[in-house]
């Protein structure tokens, strides 16, 4: 096991796996079973699932998939999308589900979070925390796929998280994501400096190096990435990959 877990998230809609740029212009990459037995493969410590299509639907999550995902997976896996209510929750862990994370449903009721947590205990409940910085140079909160603007200061709300039994932060930098130009280092410490909680931080990553300086820099508790793990070339051709574990095990030498 790493020092600091480095995760694959992969975005789901319509049942297949998709990618993007700044939460905008997602294409097609693959079938989400053939990619979690690709991850098995690299000995992938832990992955994660966004259902980008459901958010604002209203719609249940994908069961059906989500149980072939987990069945399939050596690796604890993460999902996200859709999940507004208890029994969701509590339907999710019976399929093999280690980890939820909520978004948009914590913006409008934070108390949900805590009754997650009660049934779950905290360390399962992850909230995702989408941040797009401003022409002012302030990072504002965003929800819905990175589409609407919330009015909270961002560290009251990731503050408000922690208070509710939040486990883990998201943190998501949308200019960042799918670009590959590094994690937004500033907006890292300025969340890991406000909360207790581990913070994972995602948007931008494209190296090894990136990874080590949002650990070593940012301190960031783990490092999330897509891109990184979906393309490879300058022509972004489709090639799910994962560094050695001794490549990532170099960065988190003491």
């Amino acid at each position: 096991m790493l020092k600091k877990r480095v995760i694959p998230v992969l975005l789901l809609q319509n049942g297949g796996l998709v990618k993007g740029e700044k939460f905008r212009k997602h294409k097609y990459v693959g079938d989400p079973i053939n990619a979690v037995r690709i991850f098995n493969e690299k000995e992938v410590d832990e992955l994660a699932f966004q259902d980008i299509t459901i958010g604002m639907t209203g719609r249940e999550p994908d069961y059906g998939l989500i149980e072939d995902m987990a069945s399939e997976a050596f690796m604890p896996i993460a999902y996200g999308g859709g999940i507004q209510r208890i029994h969701q929750v509590e339907r999710l862990f019976r399929l093999g589900v280690e980890k939820v994370i909520i978004n948009s449903a914590f913006a409008f009721n934070p108390k949900f979070v805590k009754e997650c947590s009660e049934v779950a205990g905290s360390q399962s409940i992850v909230v995702a925390v989408d941040v797009k910085k401003s022409l002012l140079g302030r990072y504002d909160v965003y929800i819905h796929n990175g589409t609407k603007k919330i009015d909270i200061s961002l560290e009251d709300y990731v503050k408000k998280a922690q208070a509710f039994r939040a486990g883990e932060l998201l943190l998501t930098s949308i200019d960042r994501e799918g670009t590959g130009r590094g994690p937004d280092l500033e907006l890292v410490k300025r969340i890991t400096d406000a909360v207790d909680i581990p913070v994972i931080t995602q948007g931008g990553v494209s190296s090894l190096e990136h990874i080590k300086q949002a650990v070593q820099i940012a301190g960031a508790s783990a490092v999330a990435a897509g891109s990184f793990f979906t393309f490879h070339g300058k022509h972004k051709a489709v090639l799910l990959t994962y560094p050695a574990y001794h490549e990532l095990e170099s960065l988190f030498v003491d």
